[in-house]
């Protein structure tokens, strides 16, 4: 224990003196219970409210028409919940990699995040809507945007 708060004493006058000729600024923030203010030299706000719309679960007009030309395309619809899931099958891990990354950059903009599995060239997609239980439009958007990726 002495010994850590030695090298920690150390490693806090190292920091201090690495840059002697520039002043250290540290910010005051003034903390209220509806939001931050900063004072000096950074601001500091509270995280924006989610805009995400709460998903709605698809009726079973919508299923007849948005869920068939995924089928028709490979998804399948799994027996166990209300789910739907597709592998897709790349040259290489790269290819794989980079299509779950275009994929990820989309799921992070909807807030929707597909369930997935990778191995070498293949990506096994389970897609369904958690706070609905069940399928929604936004599993059918991400389904789309993979097939249109994987063409």
């Amino acid at each position: 224990m002495t010994l850590n708060r030695a090298w920690l004493k150390a490693a806090c006058l190292a920091a201090i003196h690495f840059h002697p000729a520039r002043p250290v600024h540290r910010a005051r923030v003034a903390i209220n219970a509806s939001r931050v203010v900063a004072t000096g030299y950074a601001t500091v706000s509270p995280p924006a409210p989610s805009k995400r719309k709460m998903a709605d679960k698809l009726n079973q007009d919508e299923r007849n028409s948005l869920l068939q030309p995924l089928l028709n395309a490979g998804w399948k619809v799994q027996s166990n919940r209300d789910a739907i899931e597709k592998e897709f099958m790349f040259k290489n891990f790269n290819e794989a990699f980079g299509f779950m990354s275009r994929v990820a950059l989309l799921a992070e903009k909807m807030d929707h995040h597909p369930e997935w599995f990778n191995v070498y060239n293949k990506v096994q997609v389970t897609l369904s809507s958690h706070d609905v239980n069940g399928l929604s439009k936004r599993d059918i958007k991400m389904a789309t945007f993979m097939n249109t990726l994987h063409q």
